[in-house]
Order: C-alpha cells, then structure tokens, then sequence
C-alpha cells in the first residue's frame, strides 16, 4: 500500500499553520483517500451532471487538496471511469460471495438480485443514468464508459451466477444472458422509470428485498429442472 506524498486535507492557511506548530500529521493511505474522492465524485456527477461538475468541486467534497486530486486521478474523465469501475467492482466481489449453499436456489438467488437492486436502484446511480442521458450528445464517450463498465458488467455477473447454478443442476439449462437480462428488467425497469420521471423517490432497502423476492417467484416457475 502506498502512502500519500502530500498532506489529505485542505483545511486553509490557518490550518496549515496550526499543522506547522504541532508537527507534521501523519499522511493517509492513497488507498483511502481514492476511495474517499471517488465518494465524492459519486455525489458531485450527481448533484452537477458531468459538464458542470469541476475538479475543484470534487476536492472540496471529499475534503483533499487538488494537488493530491490530480495525483491520484489527473483527469475529470478518468474520475468519471474510476467512480463507475470501484462501484461496480464492490458489486462484483458481493454477488461472487453469495454462493448457493445447500440446494436452496431461490434463497441465493434473492440474494444475488437484492445485491443487484442496492445497486441499481441507487438514487445516486439512477441520477448518474439521468446526468448521462442528459450529456450524451455532448460526451458520447460518458456513455460508452457507464454502458460497458457498469450496465454490460451488472449483466455479465449475473448471467455468471445463473450459469454456475445450472452447472450444478439448480435451474434449468438455458441462455443465462438472456435470463440476466430479464431477471434486472423484472427487478430494475419499472421502478428506475419512476424515480427518473419524478414519480417515486428511489426504493428502500425493504422494497427492494420485497422486489427481488417476487421476481425469484416468477422467474423461479419457469426455470426449476424438470423432474
């Protein structure tokens, strides 16, 4: 692990001198401030949309130097990438935790699709999706980055996980693809639609477990093994 060059957080001249009479503070991991920044970014792309969002906003939000900022991540765009790759890395890593114990398919499979709709059914991510419509005639690039880091990678986790439950004879052998796609459309659609047309506010973490649950039941009817 790395540690950082330069003091983490920009607090001001006065702050600088206080530092100054008690010694230098002790620096914070790069690891930690990345992750701290990339926070901040999630925030900012959200509440400012991607041409509006400045690197200066992001510092302050994550309470850094832009020094240390453009150390870590020198560009708006490579912000952008590294925001929607951490999170979606996050994602990856818990659906890879959740395997199917036992032969209780439509348990794990309810919990692979709730650590979907955490997600997906983020008000955070559903307004980056907005921001992103919004921006893509301007930044098409933003587009392709949250199509294949983020939307095609949610897919391919998914359709992973299907195919590791109809190797073991769980669910029937078919298209896992196919199935994640319909699987997240069940799960995501409807409810992505009403947040971004100001219809709902983003689903609690109840509903969406209430969600998930319903769409294990209907996909669950079509994809049991035949006996």
């Amino acid at each position: 692990m790395t540690i950082a060059k330069t003091d983490e957080i920009d607090v001001g001249s006065a702050g600088t001198e206080a530092r100054c009479r008690r010694g230098r503070p002790r620096a914070r991991p790069d690891e930690e401030t990345r992750a701290i920044i990339l926070d901040a970014a999630r925030r900012e792309f959200a509440a400012s949309g991607f041409a509006a969002a400045c690197m200066e906003a992001v510092a302050r939000r994550a309470g850094v130097s832009t020094k240390t900022l453009y150390r870590l991540i020198p560009s708006k765009a490579g912000l952008f990438e590294a925001m929607i790759t951490e999170r979606i890395d996050r994602f990856v890593s818990e659906v890879r935790l959740r395997a199917c114990e036992g032969g209780d398919v439509a348990a794990a499979l309810r919990d692979a699709l709730i650590a979907c709709g955490e997600l997906v059914l983020d008000g955070e991510v559903i307004a980056l999706q907005r921001m992103i419509l919004a921006d893509s005639d301007k930044f098409g690039d933003l587009a392709e980055t949250f199509y294949h880091k983020a939307i095609r990678r949610t897919e391919s986790t998914l359709a992973s996980w299907l195919r590791a439950q109809q190797a073991r004879g769980l669910i029937r052998p078919g298209d896992a693809d196919v199935a994640a796609g319909m699987l997240l459309g069940m799960l995501a659609f409807q409810p992505v639609r009403a947040v971004m047309f100001g219809h709902a506010p983003a689903p609690t973490r109840q509903e969406i477990e209430t969600r998930a649950r319903a769409c294990v039941d209907l996909f669950l009817r079509g994809a049991q093994p035949v006996a």
